[in-house]
């Protein structure tokens, strides 16, 4: 799978990493399109749009674990895999007790599904941070998002730069090429 971007996050810039303790943490991440519609989250809390995924178990493949989180997080019916996407690699902050940082490794994959969505069964956090599924224009996620970087609002989350991006690539290298 070709690596979108390597990324480290501006408060480990300037840091010494070789003898920090790294958690590598694998995740899958679903690209699920309706012409310029694209299914995202929308989380309250940090008031940014998301793809939809999330942490591989270690005893899941990815596919499995892409497969599982869509399911959980949207409530996405008949997904099928159609396509690898890409690879966003980045070195963030964790609070994972521990671990100096987090190695996180997201796999991004081009998926189909029913417009129409199921019950989705959110982990207890996702609940608490106002999250939710939606459908939504792809511009104007792009474009939500960049004005609350913009403003650097206190809530935003880190997740924001990388899920972005990424919606920058699909909108320039996809969506816009089927036009």
């Amino acid at each position: 799978m070709k690596i979108l971007k390597k990324d480290i996050h501006e408060t480990l810039k300037n840091i010494e990493l070789e003898d920090k303790k790294i958690l590598k943490r694998i995740t899958a991440r679903g690209i699920i399109i309706d012409k310029e519609d694209i299914l995202l989250i929308y989380t309250k809390r940090y008031n940014d749009y998301s793809f939809p995924g999330g942490g591989v178990d270690s005893e899941e493949s990815i596919i499995d674990g892409l497969k599982r989180e869509l399911a959980e997080e949207t409530g996405a019916k008949n997904v099928n895999v159609l396509d690898e996407f890409g690879i966003f690699e980045e070195i963030r902050t964790t609070h994972i007790e521990g671990y100096d940082c987090m190695n996180q490794i997201s796999y991004f994959y081009l998926c189909s599904a029913d417009r129409e969505l199921g019950k989705a069964n959110p982990e207890s956090y996702e609940i608490s941070n106002g999250s939710k599924p939606v459908w939504v224009n792809i511009k104007k996620a792009i474009n939500h998002n960049l004005e609350v970087i913009k403003n650097k609002d206190e809530s935003m989350g880190y997740s924001i730069q990388r899920e972005t991006y990424v919606l920058e690539k699909i909108l320039s290298e996809y969506i816009l090429k089927l036009a």
